[in-house]
């Protein structure tokens, strides 16, 4: 809890006593801020290497799930998932604040947040490339089916989603697409057509895991051939 001064602090920790279960821990209000950027970019970080790393197995034919499982075996070591991008209104934003102002200072927080922001681009090449495998071998265009549009498992929130990133260039770029987003009961989601899943797994030459969400689990066979899980 920031305060400008100490009785600042402490009346406002008093305040958020009152319905605050949790532990309440007075600073001054540089630091409060700062600690709220820097939880997020330590996030951040740790979900670019993630990324990063899947890129990397990709080039070079390693199994990224099954290298982070092994590796993970480690006691000091705690690799997350690879994802297809980072969204939401936190950790894709707050870093920013820290590399406007401090730009020689935050290079790893820079850089992380341009592994991030790339990955959408990344996954729309790689569903690019197998949905031009596909036309190569069946002598018709793939319909592309999109799982999730929400920026995370099971939530309606779609801000700065890469998922609904990935869905959009690839509907801009001329593929037919069936999107599903099975926590928001709506027709559209930020303009994107919102099918019901069942139409989606049935009409879908390629189905794409972008977000996984409850809703698809048990339901959708991530080891079938025409899968393609982005989704951490």
């Amino acid at each position: 809890m920031g305060g400008i001064n100490e009785i600042s602090a402490k009346k406002a920790a008093e305040f958020y006593a009152g319905f605050v279960k949790g532990n309440i821990f007075e600073s001054d209000s540089k630091t409060a801020e700062m600690c709220k950027l820097v939880e997020n970019a330590y996030r951040d970080i740790n979900i670019a290497f993630a990324n990063e790393l899947s890129i990397l197995c990709d080039r070079v034919g390693v199994n990224v799930w099954e290298l982070i499982s092994l590796a993970n075996r480690h006691p000091r070591v705690n690799i997350l998932n690879p994802g297809c991008g980072v969204g939401g209104h936190c950790i894709a934003v707050d870093p920013w604040f820290l590399v406007s102002q401090f730009p020689e200072e935050v290079r790893i927080i820079k850089a992380a947040r341009e592994v991030n922001d790339f990955k959408p681009s990344w996954v729309v090449e790689k569903i690019e490339s197998m949905a031009g495998d596909f036309k190569e071998k069946q002598g018709r265009s793939a319909v592309l089916g999109c799982l999730g549009l929400s920026y995370k498992p099971d939530t309606d929130d779609t801000r700065e989603s890469a998922a609904l990133k990935i869905t959009r260039q690839l509907i801009d770029r001329g593929h037919l697409v069936l999107a599903n987003e099975p926590n928001i009961n709506s027709d559209y989601v930020a303009g994107i057509k919102n099918h019901p899943l069942s139409r989606v797994l049935q009409e879908s030459d390629l189905i794409i895991v972008n977000v996984l969400h409850s809703a698809y689990r048990g339901v959708v066979n991530k080891a079938a051939d025409n899968v393609i899980c982005f989704a951490g």
